[in-house]
């Protein structure tokens, strides 16, 4: 399993930058914002102290970060956890991003303790916008419609400038 060391000693830098603290088990940067920056990495599922940690693709960037945060402050996870409940070909294509996201994770190691468990509520509810945003962002459009609404959601915000053209 890749460790810290093996990407870039001046993307970890900006990511402790980023995220005002050392960063922990990051294997790559997953998506770089339109300036080249790092936007999400790729982590560990266990990191360096033998801690689990089910969060694949971590969101780094600021403004991506502020406006996920923003987001969950209004009423969008509620709401998208409510449309899970009532639109079966949604609830059916969210299950199949976190099979999708399970299977990211078990391509870095195999950790028993969280094996069947995902990040942001998938497969049932939407619990964290931070990571259905940063996995919409690793993976691309297509794979997780919840994150991808968050995304384009978030084309309003200061983070749409990092997204770059439409």
């Amino acid at each position: 399993m890749s460790t810290s060391s093996a990407i870039d000693p001046a993307d970890l830098a900006s990511i402790e930058e980023q995220l005002g603290r050392t960063p922990r088990g990051v294997v790559r940067v997953a998506w770089r914002c339109a300036d080249g920056s790092p936007g999400v990495v790729v982590t560990a599922p266990r990191l360096p102290d033998g801690t689990p940690f089910p969060t694949v693709y971590y969101l780094t960037c600021p403004l991506a970060v502020a406006g996920a945060s923003t987001l969950e402050s209004q009423t969008v996870m509620a709401q998208m956890t409510a449309r899970l409940a009532e639109d079966a070909e949604l609830a059916a294509h969210y299950r199949w991003a976190h099979e999708a996201y399970l299977a990211d994770r078990r391509t870095l190691g195999v950790v028993p303790e969280i094996d069947s468990v995902s990040a942001g509520g998938m497969p049932t509810r939407v619990k964290c916008l931070h990571v259905l945003v940063a996995h919409s962002l690793a993976v691309g459009p297509g794979v997780n419609p919840l994150g991808d609404e968050a995304v384009q959601l978030l084309r309003d915000f200061p983070f749409g400038a990092c997204l770059g053209a439409k």
